[in-house]
């Protein structure tokens, strides 16, 4: 057995003493040989040391978050990013009915012009509607890109990244760039008090910051929610697009859709032409009273302009929709269009019917190239094909009217046995609407939740599922936890549909994101 050494402190050395038991070898417990004085200082250090760090990190933190909150030290694209987060969002939060006069033009009026008023440095088309702004705005960007011009594209919401809303000829703003444009508005914006801009608000005034500075030729710009207090609605429009009115957003913009359409039509301006899709009577009567009162000219597709469209299908293409279009300048002959579903075909046709007035207004515009930049549309969260295997369909369709397109297309276009449809959506939407339109499609049901504060309770939306369609459905607390269910219940000839909410699709696309049979492509394969 080796021996243990104990080490004796010398008076004279002022070393320090250790000493082990003869036994275990254990550390003794020190003796107090320090001074009271030396004992107090040596325990203050060693507090200090431990968490003097901490209380300065957190300091420093809670410094730079208020710095950040009050518009200051916006340098980089994630402190942008904790700036628009600490503002009022209402795509997250939307006021309740009580709170409707939040929406104003007061505020925007004011910041653009403390930015210099950069909407009046370009001009623009303006499309409002309930479903299928964001596709028209697409298709008519790329038929105008494709024929040389430049052009700024503002749409929203986003699927993947915040910077898919401003894009100019198909280039997202850069990050460092966006950065600059919001730290700009942040400090223009920094005295306003109770006055400050909303998170779309900032979005839109970079935006329109960023189409000036790059003197863009013309601007599509997609409305946020309605149209008269929507932030975009201090555009100067060269050209109005309504797309199909429907329920939608009712705690905001009204009960009925004549209401609805009271607000959509709030962009109409003065002697500003107009291009409608086809509506239900109670919403042409108010779009025709609305553009009288403002001396605007107004088309609707398949009325006033000629349209029509097919679907064909060959065993090479599969399945496919066509649309013949007849305008004042022009004549489309069975035109492809380059998205999937009827509702695509009539937004193309509202996007030719603006082309066909652009025309009209001096704009130099090449049909056959035009046709040629349908082409190069690609939509995020439009029936995307988000995996191969399994197969698996995503759609931000997020309201009745958008459901029902959704499953009709589906229905036309994509060959499969059963489908599983994983469904959550936020709770100020027309859920029943939305419930009974499932069942047309849907062989099984998943419901969950959504990642916003807004999600509905999927137990709730469970129980009235049964209540409109007579059917039970299953239920589970997260998005991955639906998808274990729906693989669990699917074959190579099945498929499963995301839908609901476009938060949901972005959730779906990340959890795929690193699956070996991803997508490559957003666009659906029908054969």
């Amino acid at each position: 057995m080796s021996k243990t050494k104990t080490k004796v402190k010398s008076k004279n050395s002022g070393s320090t003493a250790r000493a082990t038991s003869p036994k275990t070898g254990t550390p003794k417990k020190k003796p107090r040989v320090t001074s009271p004085s030396k004992s107090r200082t040596s325990a203050t250090t060693r507090v200090t040391n431990v968490q003097k760090p901490k209380t300065t990190r957190s300091a420093k933190h809670s410094d730079r978050i208020a710095a950040i909150s009050e518009g200051k030290n916006i340098r980089t694209y994630t402190s942008a990013m904790d700036y628009l987060s600490l503002q009022v969002n209402f795509e997250r939060r939307p006021p309740r009915r009580h709170q409707r006069g939040v929406y104003t033009l007061e505020r925007m009026k004011q910041l653009l012009a403390d930015l210099g008023n950069p909407q009046d440095q370009f001009k623009a088309v303006h499309i409002a509607g309930s479903k299928g702004k964001g596709s028209t705005a697409t298709m008519l960007a790329e038929m105008l890109i494709n024929n040389g011009m430049k052009v700024g594209l503002y749409t929203s919401p986003h699927v993947m990244d915040l910077r898919e809303r401003i894009v100019i000829d198909h280039d997202m703003v850069s990050k460092p760039k966006l950065a600059k444009l919001i730290a700009r508005v942040a400090e223009v914006s920094a005295g306003y008090g109770d006055k400050k801009p909303t998170y779309f608000e900032i979005l839109t005034a970079s935006a329109l910051l960023w189409f000036a500075e790059e003197k863009v030729d013309l601007a599509v710009i997609e409305t946020g929610l309605g149209g008269r207090f929507d932030a975009t609605n201090l555009v100067n429009p060269v050209v109005c697009a309504l797309t199909s009115i429907s329920i939608d957003h009712v705690a905001q913009l009204g009960d009925t859709v004549e209401k609805i359409a009271e607000e959509k039509a709030g962009i109409l301006k003065r002697g500003v032409p107009v291009i409608s899709s086809p509506q239900e009577p109670g919403v042409k009567k108010v779009l025709k009273r609305v553009a009288q009162e403002n001396e605007c000219s107004l088309a609707f597709a398949g009325d006033d302009i000629r349209f029509s469209y097919r679907f064909e299908a060959s065993r090479e293409a599969g399945p496919q929709a066509r649309i013949c279009v007849t305008t004042p300048t022009s004549h489309f002959d069975h035109l492809l269009v380059p998205l999937v579903g009827e509702h695509q075909a009539i937004n193309c046709g509202v996007a030719i019917g603006v082309l066909d007035r652009l025309k009209q207004l001096g704009y130099k515009i090449d049909d056959e190239k035009a046709v040629s930049g349908l082409t190069h549309v690609r939509m995020l969260g439009r029936m995307e094909m988000i995996c191969e295997s399994p197969r698996v369909i995503g759609d931000g369709a997020h309201n009745a009217a958008s459901i029902e397109a959704l499953m009709r297309a589906i229905g036309q276009n994509v060959p499969y046995d059963s489908m599983v449809v994983i469904f959550g959506c936020c709770g100020d939407k027309d859920i029943d609407g939305m419930l009974k339109l499932i069942q047309l499609g849907a062989d099984k049901v998943i419901f969950t939740k959504v990642s916003s504060p807004r999600s509905a309770d999927p137990a709730d939306l469970a129980h009235r599922f049964a209540e409109v369609s007579g059917r039970m459905a299953q239920v589970a607390p997260t998005l991955a936890d639906a998808f274990v269910i729906a693989e669990k219940a699917v074959t190579r000839e099945d498929l499963i549909c995301v839908t609901g909410s476009f938060y949901l699709v972005s959730d779906a696309k990340r959890l795929f994101a690193d699956h070996p049979h991803r997508s490559m492509s957003t666009l659906v394969q029908t054969a």
